[in-house]
């Protein structure tokens, strides 16, 4: 069986086409998107804020110091270092107290080393750092205790930071319990975040997997009507496991597109985009030996992204071998076994289930080789970031917090460099699966239906399991049937592929309320007259009509509510017998148990573990094939079409079961236009007309007698059957 996944283009690695025809399905969720954008800027921000609280709090009451400038000595300096003198002097959050003017450190101060001798010389900058507060009532017992280590004035005052060591702890307590009150609001602030962050991320992960699931809904309900309209010819040409892919494995990946890469992308984007604008406005000349370092971490992860994608495309191509073979091998276990197979197959499978494995492990040593690198720079940034940071510090041109806060800074933006590396996979199949989905939307292959002959009209009468009335009462409620039945085929050709006609320049025609039977060899194209007459197939030359109207002219669901085949493969749903029987009809169990009768079938289902309630298994497996056959007539009788083709429909149905549904047929289709395809020829005696086909084409056509007398193919057809029958 040809493998359909490895002739298939794999994957894109983005399609801005593709892209945007997924994200067109939100515009029903914009109030939604809206909420998750939001929840999403909130979590960003608040973990942004995070490590700028830290550097806060380190600075301004854990590291508190100053540096002290003696404004009465600045008469005396070069414009270089009276400038930078300025600049301290009036810089935010500095105190005046007695002869100093304490700068806080954690304003990042920078000026040159030539300023900064300049000043010393000049006892404008003293050595040491100084801790300056605001004095409450409780510091003053402890000020005038250590009179001669505190200056004051007013409600500041200041200490020298080697001297606030010397200090008891209690007395430590007192005097900085301005920084500790800093400490306890910004710790429940810094609570407050972490909350909010929590809070919001909740948000905007279970809104984002709410829209994703409301997302592949509508795909798949759109797959659906799209896949369910599509023509016969289509359906035909692919694969039920192709198209049941679609609607899951390939809608799932679009899921995944929304809930684990736009949104990951967008966070993880919007977080290092803040971690580098934060760095740089915490300490620009910091911020820059950052940026130098990210040169190589583009590069690996370029390197990686292409490593990953050559990866994810083996990784799919022998994923695909492996589940054909499985699916093909399970399915025709039984001819393995007969024939002995078992050794090859065995064989086979180990060939593509270790194409499998070196796959897996081929996209396992991307990562296996790009995290460790990625870990190998972030480690390396931040130790370059330390020695540098720390050299900054000892100069008193960056606060410690600031430090501390570029070393988290560092590990906020590498985190998100990892995780938009593994998300590129899912983007990768989410690219592939919306393409597989799209191209499946965009395939136009339906029959035509702009017919505008109606042949029914509105009725409240009730269908039920009864016989055809005046006119023919249509199966379903609320409509009825104005059908009469006489069908004319007229020179009709037809064929399934080009160049191979099936059906050549046929013309017969059925008239109202007569049993016409076709009979013919296998490939006479007998299943095909009932194709082309319910409009599964359309016909390339020559006209249909039903009633005199075309039939292409009537509205494809009326033609087929008048116009009901029964197949020759049995198809039951998994679900009750009732709802076999009904089929989204709105029957009565009373008329459903009518229509069961009318074909024989009440006596085999009233034995069935829970009667018509009986839950029938996939294929209806646990029922027998002939009991399915008497279900699907019930079927028929429950939905009472004006007309019916029986297409072999007693091919697979045992002599005694035979003759229930021939006592079954004759009542029921007494009154109605009925055509019999059947290579039982014992069952069609008593048809009104005998059409005989070959080859495409018309060559006999009479009643049984008539055409015995011939001696014509029907009548070989009729003798060689009969001396085959026991």
């Amino acid at each position: 069986m040809a493998d359909y996944f490895e002739t298939e283009e794999v994957v894109r690695e983005y399609d801005s086409k593709i892209s945007g025809r997924i994200l067109s399905y939100l515009k029903p969720y914009k109030p939604l998107v809206a909420v998750v954008l939001v929840a999403l800027i909130f979590s960003t921000g608040g973990e942004l804020l995070f490590p700028v609280l830290q550097q806060r709090l380190i600075d301004r009451a854990v590291m508190a110091r100053f540096l002290p400038l003696r404004p009465g000595l600045a008469a005396g300096l070069g414009p270089e270092a009276e400038k930078v003198f300025r600049e301290l002097e009036s810089t935010q959050g500095a105190v005046r107290i007695a002869d100093y003017v304490f700068v806080p450190q954690d304003q990042n101060i920078r000026f040159s080393s030539r300023a900064e001798k300049e000043m010393r010389l000049a006892g404008v900058l003293e050595s040491g750092l100084w801790y300056a507060f605001t004095v409450t009532p409780d510091a003053l017992p402890v000020m005038e205790a250590h009179g001669d280590l505190f200056i004051r004035e007013k409600d500041s005052g200041a200490i020298r930071s080697q001297d606030l060591a010397r200090l008891g702890a209690e007395e430590r307590r007192v005097i900085r319990s301005g920084d500790l009150s800093l400490i306890s609001k910004t710790a429940a602030i810094l609570l407050a975040i972490l909350v909010s962050v929590f809070v919001f991320t909740f948000i905007e992960t279970i809104v984002s997997v709410l829209i994703g699931q409301r997302v592949m809904k509508d795909i798949r309900l759109e797959l659906f009507k799209k896949t369910s309209s599509q023509s016969t010819d289509f359906l035909s040409r692919n694969p039920v496991g192709r198209i049941v892919t679609r609607l899951t494995g390939d809608v799932e990946t679009i899921n995944e597109f929304f809930t684990n890469v736009l949104i990951a992308f967008i966070k993880d984007l919007s977080v290092m985009t803040g971690a580098l604008i934060t760095l740089f406005i915490l300490s620009p000349r910091l911020g820059a030996v950052v940026l130098v370092t990210l040169p190589p971490v583009l590069l690996v992860t370029l390197f990686s992204r292409v490593k990953a994608r050559d990866a994810f495309r083996q990784q799919r191509v022998a994923s695909s071998k492996v589940n054909s073979y499985l699916s093909e091998r399970l399915s025709g276990v039984q001819v393995v076994q007969l024939f002995l197979g078992e050794k090859r197959s065995r064989r086979e499978f180990g060939e593509r289930n270790g194409e499998y494995l070196k796959a897996n492990l081929a996209e396992m040593y991307v990562y296996a080789i790009f995290r460790p690198i990625i870990d190998f720079l972030s480690v390396l940034t931040t130790a370059v970031v330390i020695a540098v940071g720390a050299n900054f510090v000892l100069n008193l041109s960056l606060s410690l917090g600031v430090l501390v806060a570029f070393i988290n800074l560092v590990g906020l933006f590498y985190s998100p460099v990892m995780d938009i590396a593994e998300k590129y996979t899912l983007l990768q199949s989410a690219m592939a699966g919306g393409e597989r989905v799209f191209a499946l939307l965009d395939t136009e292959e339906q029959i035509p239906d702009d017919g505008t002959t109606n042949i029914e009209e509105s009725s409240c009468s009730s269908a039920g399991a009864q016989g055809p009335q005046s006119g023919g009462e249509a199966r379903g409620r609320g409509t009825k049937s104005l059908v009469r039945g006489r069908i004319e085929f007229s020179n009709v050709s037809f064929s399934y592929k080009k160049g191979e006609e099936v059906l050549k320049d046929l013309s017969f025609t059925v008239e109202s309320g007569e049993m016409a039977a076709i009979v013919g060899y296998t490939g006479a194209g007998k299943t095909t007259i009932a194709n082309v007459l319910t409009r599964l197939w359309d016909i390339q030359e020559g006209s249909i009509t039903l009633d005199g109207i075309p039939v292409a002219e009537i509205p494809i669901q009326e033609l087929r509510r008048a116009v009901l085949p029964v197949l020759q493969e049995v198809f039951l749903f998994s679900g009750t017998v009732a709802e076999n029987i009904s089929l989204g009809l709105p029957l009565t169990e009373s008329e459903i148990i009518e229509a069961a009768k009318a074909v024989h079938a009440h006596d085999f289902i009233s034995r069935l573990p829970d009667g018509y309630h009986t839950t029938l298994s996939e294929g209806a497996a646990n029922i027998s094939s002939g009991q399915r056959q008497l279900i699907s007539f019930a079927r028929v009788i429950a939905h009472n079409p004006a007309m019916v083709i029986l297409d072999e429909a007693t091919s697979s149905i045992d002599t005694e079961t035979e003759r229930f549904i021939q006592l079954g047929i004759r009542r029921v289709l007494a009154g109605r236009t009925s055509i019999v395809i059947a290579h039982r020829l014992s069952t069609i005696r008593h048809a009104d007309r005998i059409l005989v086909l070959s080859g495409g084409r018309l060559v006999e056509q009479g009643r049984h007698d008539d055409l015995i007398a011939k001696n014509g193919l029907y009548a070989g057809l009729y003798r060689l059957q009969f001396e085959q029958e026991p």
